[in-house]
């Protein structure tokens, strides 16, 4: 069952209302950061999460960005072009392969996140004080929790 608006408080309300419109600001300002050389943003997505998580199979990339195989194929077909990714059998089932970054890939990802990580630090630095900073850090822990639930 779904909660409609009136089940829940007006903070509750306001509060995700704020949190998705500063999301998607924050995405947009970190995107302009950096160069993507035009990946897509399922690209980008498949290329962080083989960073965080490690190698994986086409299938699990599919399922976790929550696209068909096929597209997620397409996907790596790319990547693969670009030569971000590599792949190898996998040690357990002989059948599939396991996507991980190639050296350029890690490159990549490193490179973009230093970009992104420069300008938000230097921008909370110089336009925030030791106190705002502070509570954008215990604010952080608070949507980490949230994304966990």
């Amino acid at each position: 069952m779904t909660e409609t608006p009136g089940d829940m408080s007006a903070s509750a309300l306001r509060a995700a209302y704020e949190i998705r419109v500063v999301a998607g600001r924050l995405r947009r300002r970190l995107k302009e950061t950096y160069d993507n050389e035009e990946l897509t943003p399922t690209q980008t997505s498949v290329l962080s999460r083989l960073s965080k998580d490690g190698p994986a199979s086409t299938s699990d990339l599919a399922a976790a960005e929550r696209v068909r195989p096929q597209s997620m194929a397409a996907t790596l077909g790319v990547l693969d072009e670009r030569g971000l990714i590599q792949r190898r059998p996998d040690p357990d089932d002989g059948r599939r392969q396991l996507i991980s970054l190639s050296e350029s890939g890690t490159a990549y990802v490193d490179d973009k996140r230093r970009a992104g990580e420069g300008w938000l630090a230097k921008s909370l630095e110089s336009g925030f004080t030791e106190e705002e900073r502070q509570t954008i850090i215990e604010a952080m822990a608070l949507l980490d929790r949230l994304a966990h639930t």
